[in-house]
């Protein structure tokens, strides 16, 4: 398959929180399916830069922004950055995301706020910049998780709560960007197994006995979910949440 055949050719592509986990795995297979991509990260400018560097290795361009989406700033810069390394937006992703695994009542303000400003205030500050550099055909494409909507288990409430939110959020800027041709949708992973949440870790053998499939998802089966959304094929598809969560909510 030549380059220009690919399904993402042309496309420019923003993925937060890029640097490893699911948000490498969605940037790398956006890249393979050919779009350029910019991914933002906070801390980690080592593991960035080397999975910029596999997407120029596919022939593609690549710029790693330093960017705290969890700041009133950081949002901005990751967004600024994209366009200027890309040349425009057509693509974004909302990935980056922190987990807390506190019961509500023992959580302090400040773990609160960094939940709510990191999935939530971070997720809509980066849209929000992104709207004026998409056009037609544009998507924006958010990573929820099964737990917005199903807390098999206590230690999780507000981490929840700012996943669910997210459900609302699509399907409002659904309704506001569907007359100018964009997409609004939402990726609900269930049990993957990333540095957060290692197949291996003290929490795997309650997770795999509420899934269908008996298994950990890998970060590539919500990469596959993303580029779908993001291609062609999905273009009537909007203010919808996919679950890839191997079955947990059967």
């Amino acid at each position: 398959m030549t380059a220009s055949s690919l399904p993402l050719s042309g496309k420019r592509a923003l993925v937060t929180g890029g640097s490893r986990g699911i948000g490498a795995a969605i940037a790398k297979q956006l890249a393979a399916d050919g779009a350029d991509v910019a991914i933002s990260y906070e801390k980690s400018a080592e593991k960035a830069e080397a999975v910029a560097a596999e997407i120029r290795a596919l022939g593609r361009k690549a710029v790693a922004v330093q960017a705290d989406s969890g700041s009133v700033e950081g949002p901005k810069r990751a967004v600024e950055g994209a366009v200027a390394g890309l040349g425009g937006l057509d693509i974004v992703v909302n990935n980056a995301g922190i987990a807390g695994g506190t019961l509500f009542a023992d959580q302090t303000v400040e773990e609160i706020d960094a939940l709510l400003n990191v999935n939530i205030r971070g997720v809509l500050l980066t849209t929000q910049t992104a709207l004026p550099h998409l056009g037609e055909g544009g998507r924006v494409i958010s990573i929820s998780s099964v737990l917005a909507h199903r807390v098999p288990f206590a230690g999780v409430t507000v981490y929840s709560a700012t996943k669910s939110a997210l459900e609302a959020f699509t399907l409002g800027l659904s309704r506001e960007l569907g007359p100018k041709g964009i997409t609004v949708n939402l990726v609900k992973p269930g049990a993957t197994d990333t540095d957060m949440n290692p197949a291996d870790g003290p929490n795997a053998a309650g997770l795999l006995a509420g899934t269908a499939l008996g298994r950990f998802g890998q970060p590539q089966d919500i990469a596959s979910a993303v580029a779908f959304l993001a291609g062609p094929g999905a273009s009537y598809i909007t203010g919808t949440s996919i679950l890839v969560d191997g079955g947990i909510g059967a």
